[in-house]
């Protein structure tokens, strides 16, 4: 029996309008009822999908979001930080200087904060276009200091510019961050071992959940770990290749209400037959 479904957003849940369709609205608010812990798994700081949340009835005592591609599990109702991991001031400087070398924007993701450094002079990030709930800001690299706290950082650029330069991205960097594309145009560098999957297994444990109770659904490569981890992964028909290939279950599209499609079949109607 799933006992937590643990879903991402862009291209999984949201349509391609960034909107949660009836169905799949429908579908969670009655699994929410059911006691099932419906769950948002997002690269997004808990800022940012607050609408969603009061969409979907998620921000009562007992919810909860893993935000950050894991790197924060936090209580909706209150933003109160059950666990987190976040980047070292010195990863900050060094990913800064990587962005030197590439030619890249950096920006720096600080809870509902992002700190931009000016990184490149040619080409200029669209990370404030891709997240317009967020508050930026100009930071020089000597403001960096150890009183932030830095959930991550993003390059946010054209798909092609991001993939001619993703290659040339020495190895002790890859050795020292989890980097990932989590949309065709942004790129993103979390502390090692930092993923959706570590988040959700966080929270596992602290709710008593095994992982054979567990759902979770994605699209996108960093949605990966955690599709590999569940008891149940499910892919997004529209999801990147590897996802479809390590999931157990492939859903219709974002389009086409995936994430109903699943709840109603794996979580709702073993309820119903219980009954």
């Amino acid at each position: 029996m799933i006992k937590l479904v643990a879903i991402d957003l862009d291209g999984t849940l949201l349509n391609n309008q960034k909107e949660i369709s009836p169905r799949n609205k429908t579908a969670l608010l009655k699994a929410k009822a059911a006691g099932v812990k419906v769950v948002i798994c997002t690269g997004r700081p808990l800022k940012a999908i607050d609408l969603y949340l009061q969409e979907l009835n998620l921000e009562e005592a007992g919810d909860y979001s893993i935000t950050f591609n894991g790197g924060l599990v936090q209580k909706n109702d209150t933003g109160e930080i059950m666990a987190k991991a976040a980047l070292t001031t010195q990863d900050v400087l060094d990913l800064y200087q990587l962005g030197m070398q590439l030619d890249l924007p950096i920006d720096v993701v600080s809870e509902g904060t992002v700190y931009q450094l000016p990184s490149s002079a040619k080409n200029k990030s669209i990370y404030n276009v891709l997240n317009g709930l967020l508050t930026f800001k100009e930071l020089a690299v000597t403001e960096i200091t150890e009183e932030k706290l830095y959930n991550k950082v993003v390059s946010a650029f054209t798909p092609a510019v991001l993939d001619e330069q993703i290659p040339k991205i020495p190895q002790s960097y890859q050795e020292r961050f989890e980097i990932i594309k989590t949309r065709d145009c942004l790129l993103e560098f979390m502390p090692k071992g930092v993923t959706k999957a570590y988040g959700v297994d966080l929270l596992a444990k602290e709710l008593g959940i095994s992982k054979a109770e567990i759902m979770t659904i994605g699209d996108e490569e960093n949605d990966l770990p955690m599709i590999k981890y569940a008891g149940l992964g499910v892919a997004m028909a529209n999801g990147v290749a590897p996802v479809k290939a390590a999931a157990d279950y492939i859903t219709s599209s974002n389009q086409e209400d995936g994430v109903a499609e699943v709840v109603e079949r794996f979580i709702l109607a073993p309820l119903a037959n219980n009954d």
